[in-house]
Parts: structure tokens; C-alpha cells; sequence
């Protein structure tokens, strides 16, 4: 019996002109699937799958044939959803391909990258709860269009061949990352605006994100939460928490080094302002303010007077700290905040 794995996906998904993958959609991705699955697609493997630049030996393009036989293994190991999956998938004129991922190591591929930001987006894994390394050299770069991906390379000649149909063909963007709602749509969220939320980003049940919001991939929200700022790769917001329109959190490869940014239970970043720190639970971010981990920080008692100074730094993952400007000099001030915010229920509900 083959001994169990990190992850398994079954996908469908689209090839360049070359046959190399730009992206692949998982319906039903597994966490730590049984090893009677794993053992089922060993013993179904296409061996005629396509040893090309783009293949490793944690996934198996399958044929029709390849599939039937895979769904009568899935059917034989007691994985019924799994099993069905395969016979609408044998149906397909799209390629398809099955991904086993022996443990949770760098992606290698472009099938292993997207069965990863699945696995978040359909939060069986939390931002930083699976390994994301080199996932930018893997990627390609894709223009996302009205049908579907398509190589940048191969861009101009479909614009012309929509054109003398008499269509246009409309590029939303050109990027590495597709949308969410194109591949994962969790349940209990309201997203006003799609586009900017990736592919990848994990989104708790109970959250909002407005117009402005935007959610990177390997970045997210426990939920309940309000979001009509910006959440950087690898940051991870609290439950609770309220980031105010045009605010900003400072991703680990946006000159945060080794440092993971956070935001804690019921938070408030205000309008515009922005964190370079992780911050603890009911801190607040007075609007327009921009914590960098050197931000100078007067630290003030229960009347109000200076007890010392502080780097903002050393403040990093403290509770129950507000944050504002002196509006005389200028200086930032930190005082304990005795009024953590709670979000409206009313507004924030999703039924």
C-alpha cells in the first residue's frame, strides 16, 4: 500500500501552443488524501504521459482511457466523489492532469504551484501552512482574456482571429496570478470587486472586501472582517478586524525581510494608514498613520506624559495599543487603547 501524501488534485486547465501548462483548475483538492487514493492513481499512471520540461513525477497528464480507469480505482477505494469526478473530467476535450504531492515541498511545476493556491483558496491550509518557494519562476506570465488563458507570445494573433470574427477579445490583465472567483468561491464572503482578490489568498468565513480591498495570494483573513485596504503577501489578519479604505500592510518581500506581518483580533488600521510591524489584538492605527519598524514612538502613560521611546519594532505583536499622531508636533505616540473596536454585525452580515 502506497503511504499517504501531502495533497491530491484532480485538474482540468490549458496548454500554450508548445503543450506546457499556463494554468490548471482543481474542482475538488485534497489535504493529506488517503493513501488507497494515492495507491489508485499509481496504479491507473498514463504511461505515456508527456516527460517535458513542465512534468515531475507528482503528476500524471491522463487520457480519457487513463481517466475511466482511474474512476473505476477511485469507485473500487471507496472515494465516490473522487471516482465522479474522474468520469465527468474523461469527458473533457481540455488536458488534464493528476497531481499527488508526496510531502509539502517547493512547487515544481505549473500543475503543483496551482494545486497549492487551491489548497488555500479552499482554506484546507492557512497563509504560510505550505511550502510557496520559487512559486515566481514557476508561474507564467498569462494574459487572462474573455476565453480564458492565453499566452502573451500567442496574444496578437488571437486578437486578430477574434477581430475578423467580428469579436473583440478582452484582456482583464496580464499576470501570474488569475483571480480567485474564477477557480474558488468560499462560502460566507461578499467581494465587491474580484479582480483584486488572487488566486491563493485565503479568505475566513464572515469576510468583506470592498471595492478597494485587495487580498494577495498566501495572505488572508480568519473572518469576520471588514477590508477595504490592501493585504500583502504573507500577511494574516485577525478576526474581527477592520482595515480602513486606502490602508496597507507591508508584505515579507516588500522590504520586510524575515519579518511576517500580521494584524491581530479586532483591529482597526484607519483610512490610509499602514503597518510595517505585526500588531497584537485591539491595536489601533490612527488614519493616515504609516508604522515602519523604525518609526520613531513616544510611549505614553495614563496621563498622558512621555515615559520613554521606543522603536516601533519593539512594540511587534503587543495587545491593546493605539497609535496616533500628536497633532501639535507631529510626533507619533502609543497609549494603551481602553476602546477596542467592534464591528458592526449588521454590516458585516452575509446571509
Amino acid at each position: 500500500m502506497t503511504d499517504s501524501a501531502f495533497a491530491y488534485g484532480l485538474g482540468i486547465g490549458t496548454h500554450n501552443s508548445k503543450g506546457e501548462w499556463l494554468e490548471v483548475y482543481f474542482p475538488q483538492p485534497l489535504l493529506k488524501p488517503s493513501a488507497a487514493l494515492v495507491q489508485a492513481l499509481d496504479d491507473s499512471d498514463n504511461p505515456s504521459d508527456n516527460k517535458s520540461n513542465n512534468h515531475s513525477d507528482n503528476q500524471s497528464t491522463l487520457d480519457s482511457a487513463a481517466l475511466t480507469t482511474l474512476q473505476e480505482a477511485l469507485a473500487a477505494a471507496g472515494e465516490a466523489e473522487q471516482a465522479a469526478l474522474a468520469g465527468q473530467l474523461a469527458l473533457s476535450q481540455r488536458p488534464v492532469v493528476a497531481v499527488v504531492l508526496r510531502e509539502d515541498a517547493a512547487p515544481a511545476t505549473v500543475p503543483e504551484a496551482y494545486l497549492k493556491l487551491h489548497l488555500l483558496s479552499h482554506r484546507l491550509v492557512k497563509p504560510h501552512g505550505t511550502v510557496l518557494d520559487g512559486m515566481f519562476g514557476v508561474l507564467p506570465n498569462v494574459a487572462w482574456t474573455s476565453e480564458g488563458a492565453i499566452a502573451v507570445d500567442e496574444l496578437p494573433a488571437r486578437q486578430l482571429a477574434a477581430r475578423l470574427r467580428g469579436d473583440t477579445l478582452e484582456v482583464s490583465c496580464v499576470d501570474k496570478f488569475p483571480k480567485m472567483t474564477n477557480y474558488v468561491v468560499p462560502t460566507g464572503v461578499r467581494i465587491a470587486h474580484t479582480a483584486r482578490v488572487r488566486l491563493g489568498a485565503y479568505l475566513g468565513e464572515g469576510t468583506t472586501i470592498m471595492h478597494e480591498g485587495f487580498v494577495n495570494f498566501n495572505a488572508g483573513t480568519e473572518g469576520p472582517g471588514m477590508i477595504e485596504g490592501r493585504i500583502s503577501a504573507g500577511v494574516s489578519v485577525g478576526a474581527g478586524s477592520d482595515l480602513g479604505g486606502g490602508c496597507s500592510t507591508m508584505g515579507t518581500l516588500s522590504g520586510g525581510g524575515n519579518v511576517i506581518i500580521s494584524v491581530g483580533k479586532e483591529c482597526l488600521l484607519g483610512a490610509n494608514a499602514g503597518i510595517g510591524i505585526p500588531l497584537g489584538d485591539r491595536c489601533t492605527v490612527e488614519a493616515g498613520l504609516y508604522l515602519t519598524a523604525g518609526t520613531k514612538v513616544l510611549m505614553l502613560d495614563a496621563e498622558g506624559k512621555v515615559v520613554e521611546t521606543a522603536k516601533a519594532r519593539d512594540l511587534a505583536g503587543k495587545s491593546d495599543l493605539l497609535f496616533r499622531r500628536n497633532s501639535t508636533n507631529g510626533a507619533v505616540e502609543c497609549l494603551t487603547n481602553r476602546s477596542a473596536i467592534e464591528l458592526n454585525h449588521e454590516l458585516h452580515a452575509h446571509n
